[in-house]
């Protein structure tokens, strides 16, 4: 295991927002869905394309409180822009679970 400085973990912007919208994504290479999610006031809706799709239907994301790093910067997949990625495990088979809270969290909150 690597170990880091605390600023270097605070660099890292990971932030709880509420998934707005979904939908599949069947241009992307891997299956996956295109996720909007409401990261609050003052980081608003950002979209992403996430290979969730083992574990998750579009219509069950809606309403879902998820995880996200907002400062990696946006990424293009197949003309689609990724503008921060969807934080999950993989579970026994490599499928991602997502990361979440146990509690409702107001949109935005870094984690800490």
């Amino acid at each position: 295991m690597n170990t880091i400085t605390y600023d270097q973990f605070s660099a890292v912007d990971i932030r709880i927002g509420t998934v707005v919208r979904a939908e599949p994504f069947p241009e992307a290479r891997k299956p996956a869905h295109k996720v909007w999610v409401d990261f609050g006031v003052e980081y608003g809706i950002r979209q992403t394309s996430a290979q969730i799709t083992v574990h998750y239907a579009p219509n069950e994301l809606i309403g879902r409180q998820v995880l996200g790093c907002l400062n990696l910067g946006p990424k293009k997949i197949a003309g689609f822009s990724s503008e921060f990625l969807l934080l999950g495990f993989p579970d026994v088979s490599g499928a991602i679970v997502l990361a979440g809270a146990t509690h409702s969290v107001p949109n935005g909150t870094k984690i800490c």
